[in-house]
């Protein structure tokens, strides 16, 4: 007699998971909150970073860096990038693991993603910075 493959008494889960008590969904609700978070994040924070660049639009370089060295535009600006950062790696990352399939090419695609917004992150929170504390120097 042939063995059923589809036997409603065996379990997909592995052994790990079934002593953990976690489902399919035990590791991306972590993942699904971060997105969503960020997400809010992100509508909070860009009606204040357009207004703070509106500000400094049309006008000289010395009156635009003094809008930005505020500690509240440069606060606000800073908190704007994080947040844009940990969103679009996240994002990203969904992509990457739902259309990359190679195995070698997934953990590459994932390195790349993650410098990436390392280096932009990186990048934009210098400028920030170095604008943000051009009057204490």
């Amino acid at each position: 007699m042939a063995e059923n493959r589809f036997d409603t008494g065996t379990s997909i889960r592995t052994p790990m998971a079934r002593a953990r008590g976690l489902g399919a969904s035990g590791g991306g609700t972590e993942h699904f909150w971060q997105q969503r978070i960020t997400a809010v994040a992100n509508a909070l924070l860009v009606f204040p970073f357009i207004i703070i660049l509106a500000m400094t639009v049309g006008r000289p370089y010395e009156d635009a860096v003094a809008i930005m060295s505020h500690p509240l535009a440069a606060i606000l600006s800073a908190l704007f990038v994080i947040s844009i950062a940990i969103h679009m790696r996240l994002g990203m990352q969904i992509v990457i693991e739902d259309y990359v399939h190679g195995k070698g090419a997934k953990v590459v695609a994932l390195l790349a993603n993650t410098f990436f917004v390392i280096a932009v992150s990186a990048a934009s929170l210098y400028a920030i910075l170095k604008i943000g504390l051009s009057p204490l120097l």
